[in-house]
């Protein structure tokens, strides 16, 4: 399938603070078919913003015929460009990750969605990936009802409770979360989609203690999801340039046909209404 790139500008506001946020967008095509509508999917950056690997990932999707928008994260601090995969851009990267507030995320988040709903190429169904941060980032979205199923790709900071700012500086992942906490893992009961979860277990932004925790929250929340962790990947393993040798393009291709099974089946289905019932499964081997 073809595809056409361009960008939309739109304005978020947070504390009556408006800021100007770019959205990449990776439409297909189909030559003779203008009227074609495909479902629209939200891919979230790494703490780089949106970069050639982000964006060829991007082309990848909308090859399968979706929408996808990407929106520059860091839009509260800087233009849309990406930072550099060296040690300044991770520095100011994860610099600008823990300063931007999660009502800022949370806007991004919404910002987008409301942009492909307004496309008329767009059938209103909606999915959302990402990696790292970005993986994160789309978890988080999938809280959004309007958000159908969504794809994460080793979420950092979720079972340390840390993403964004902190008054007290303090690691937050032992200490009992308050009533009213906004981080993303004490939100999942309200999350309606269906997940997929992918790590690898030698990943050491997210240890074993932080993936079991993080799956467990998932099903005490009752949350419907699936979930990927690959004996050999590391940290960043889809990332196809300046990995620090973590790239792994076989675990990559496994990973990629999840998400289209998933979203393949969510988004390009039209399933009705969820009837409720709880699903009898006979024991027959």
């Amino acid at each position: 399938m073809l595809i056409k790139e361009y960008h939309a500008d739109v304005t978020t506001t947070v504390n009556s603070v408006d800021s100007s946020m770019r959205i990449f967008v990776f439409h297909p095509t189909i030559p003779g078919y203008p009227n074609a509508r495909f479902p629209g999917v939200l891919l979230f950056s790494e703490i780089y913003q949106v970069t050639g690997p982000v964006a060829r990932f991007a082309r990848q999707i909308a090859g399968q015929g979706f929408i996808v928008a990407a929106p520059s994260s860091y839009h509260d601090f800087t233009g849309p460009e990406a930072l550099a995969y060296d040690v300044p851009g991770t520095d100011q990267g994860n610099e600008w990750k823990m300063k931007k507030t999660l009502e800022s995320y949370d806007q991004d988040s919404y910002k987008t969605v409301d942009y492909l709903l307004s496309l008329p190429t767009c059938t209103g169904l909606i999915g959302a990936t990402g990696m790292c941060l970005g993986g994160h980032l789309a978890l988080r979205a999938a809280l959004d009802p309007r958000i159908s199923a969504t794809v994460c790709y080793f979420a950092t900071d979720v079972h340390s409770r840390t993403l964004g700012p902190h008054p007290d500086g303090a690691n937050t992942s032992s200490t009992p979360p308050s009533p009213n906490s906004t981080h993303t893992l004490d939100l999942l009961p309200r999350l309606k989609g269906e997940v997929s979860m992918i790590f690898g277990i030698k990943d050491t932004h997210v240890p074993d203690t932080g993936r079991d925790l993080i799956r467990a929250k998932m099903r005490e929340a009752g949350v419907c999801f699936s979930w990927h962790e690959f004996a050999w990947a590391q940290h960043a393993f889809i990332r196809d340039e300046l990995s620090k040798g973590r790239y792994d393009p076989a675990i990559t291709k496994a990973c990629f046909e999840v998400l289209l099974e998933l979203f393949g089946r969510t988004l390009k289905v039209d399933l009705g209404q969820k009837d409720g019932k709880p699903q009898e499964v006979e024991h027959v081997c």
